[in-house]
C-alpha cells in the first residue's frame, strides 16, 4: 500500500507545497480549508464546514456495517518568520507552517482519495480537518459546537510529525502521551517608591525574584519524583529605571504534567507559594491561572489496534511500540476526553537537515506523505472491516 500512494507522492507533495507556501493562523484557515473542501467535495465525500469557523469534516459511507471512525488533521500554521529558503517558502511574511500541520494536512488527504477510489470497507469514515490546534483550541470549539454529534464516531485517531526520529518510524504508546499546558499570569503590586529609600517601598521585584526561587520548590518537594511535572518562568518583567522601585512586576508560567491529579496539586500550590511569598514581602499578589490542554491520554484498546496496523504496515523495525511521554502538549487531548482514540508521531527525519518544531527553519519531509497516507487508509479498511 505504501508502493500504491508512492506513486501519488508527487501529486501530493505539489498539495503540501501550495499549502505551505499560503500559510493560515488559527481560526484564519480560509484558503486552506477551501482547498481542503473543494477535493474532498471532487472525490465524492460529503463535505460540512463551518464547525469552528474554518473546520472541515468529511463524510464517506460505504456498505451496510455500523461502525463509525473518525480520523483528524489540523490545519493552522503559526506567528514565526520562515528562514527555511525552500522553493515554497511562506508568502506571508511571520506566518508559516512550522509545525508540519500542511503535512498531517496533505497525508489525509492522500488517504481520502485513495479510499475514495480504492478503500473496500463497510462501515462510515469521518475526516475532521481541524483548525487552531496552536491557538487557541480548535478541539475544544469543534467539540463545543457539536463535532461528535453530528458525526458520531466509535473511535478517533491522529497523526503528527517528529523530527529526531527516523522518517516513517510511527511510534505508539498506550496511557498518558502528552503533558496538559496550563499559563499562568502572576502580578505583583506595591507602591512603588525611591530606590534610595528602599525600607519605605514594598519592593515587587525581590518579591518576585523570591517566588521564582519558590516555585522551583514545588516539583522538587511536593510531587513524586516518578511523576512529570514542570513549572518554568517564562517572563519576569518589572520596572524601567535603576533608581526607582516599581509599583509593578508580573511574571509568565507555563505549568505541565502527565497526570490529572498533579495537574491539580500543581495549581493548588502555586497559589499557596506565590501568596505566602507576596505576604511576607508586603506586596499584593493576583494570579490568573488559565487551564489550557489537557493531558492526552491514548485508551488500550484503540492504541493496540493501531499499532498492529503499523507493525502489518511497516513490519516491528519500522514501528516503537511504546515510545516515551512528551511534555508539549495538543489539543488533540480534547477529542480523546470525548472519544476513545490514539495519537500516533511519524518520524520527520534525523539529523541537522531536519528541523525541530516550531523552528523558523522546519520543513515537512514528503517522503513521509506515503507512509503517512497508507496508514491511514490501512487503519481504515481494517477498522471498518466488512
Amino acid at each position: 500500500m505504501v508502493r500504491a500512494l508512492g506513486a501519488r507522492a508527487t501529486e501530493f507533495a505539489e498539495l503540501r507545497r501550495d499549502l505551505h507556501r499560503h500559510p493560515e493562523l488559527g481560526l484564519a484557515e480560509h484558503r486552506t480549508s477551501q482547498r481542503v473542501a473543494d477535493c474532498l467535495s471532487a472525490w465524492g465525500y460529503e463535505v460540512h464546514r463551518g464547525l469552528a469557523t474554518t473546520g472541515v469534516v468529511a463524510t464517506l459511507r460505504r456498505g451496510s456495517g455500523h461502525k463509525r471512525l473518525g480520523l483528524r488533521a489540523d490545519m493552522d500554521a503559526l506567528p514565526i518568520q520562515e528562514t527555511s529558503g525552500r522553493p515554497w517558502t511562506s508568502v506571508h511574511d511571520g506566518v508559516m507552517h512550522a509545525c508540519g500541520h500542511d503535512g498531517h494536512t496533505a497525508m489525509l488527504l492522500a488517504a481520502a482519495r485513495y479510499l475514495a477510489e480504492e478503500g473496500e470497507f463497510s462501515g462510515t469514515l469521518h475526516l475532521i480537518f481541524q483548525p487552531a490546534e496552536e491557538y487557541p483550541g480548535g478541539a475544544q470549539l469543534m467539540v463545543e459546537q457539536g463535532l461528535f454529534d453530528s458525526f458520531p464516531c466509535d473511535a478517533v485517531f491522529a497523526m503528527h510529525n517528529m523530527p529526531g526520529i527516523e522518517q516513517g518510524r510511527l511510534v505508539f504508546r498506550e496511557g498518558p502521551a502528552m503533558a496538559s499546558s496550563d499559563d499562568v499570569t502572576i502580578t505583583l503590586h506595591g507602591p512603588g517608591g525611591h530606590a534610595a529609600s528602599p525600607h519605605r517601598t514594598p519592593d515587587p521585584i525581590v518579591a518576585a525574584s523570591a517566588i521564582v526561587m519558590a516555585l522551583q520548590t514545588i516539583v522538587s518537594r511536593n510531587i513524586d519524583p516518578q511523576q512529570a511535572a514542570i513549572v518554568t518562568v517564562g517572563a519576569l518583567q518589572a520596572g524601567s529605571a535603576n533608581n526607582v522601585i516599581p509599583d509593578v512586576a508580573r511574571l509568565e508560567l507555563s505549568v505541565r504534567a502527565l497526570d490529572p491529579a498533579v495537574r491539580d496539586l500543581l495549581e493548588a500550590r502555586i497559589h499557596a507559594v506565590v501568596q505566602g511569598q507576596a505576604e511576607s514581602f508586603g506586596v499584593c499578589a493576583v494570579v490568573d491561572y488559565r487551564r489550557d490542554y489537557p493531558v492526552l491520554v491514548n485508551s488500550r484498546i484503540e492504541t493496540e489496534f493501531a499499532r498492529e496496523v503499523g507493525a502489518e504496515l511497516l513490519g516491528e523495525d519500522g514501528i516503537e511500540r511504546q515510545g516515551p511521554a512528551i511534555t508539549g502538549s495538543e489539543d488533540f487531548a480534547v477529542m480523546l476526553q470525548h472519544r476513545p482514540g490514539s495519537y500516533v508521531l511519524i518520524g520527520n527525519g534525523v539529523g541537522d537537515d531536519h528541523c525541530m518544531l516550531h523552528n523558523a527553519g522546519y520543513d515537512f519531509n514528503d517522503d513521509n506523505l506515503a507512509v503517512g497516507a497508507a496508514f491511514w487508509a490501512r487503519l481504515t479498511q481494517r477498522f471498518l472491516c466488512n
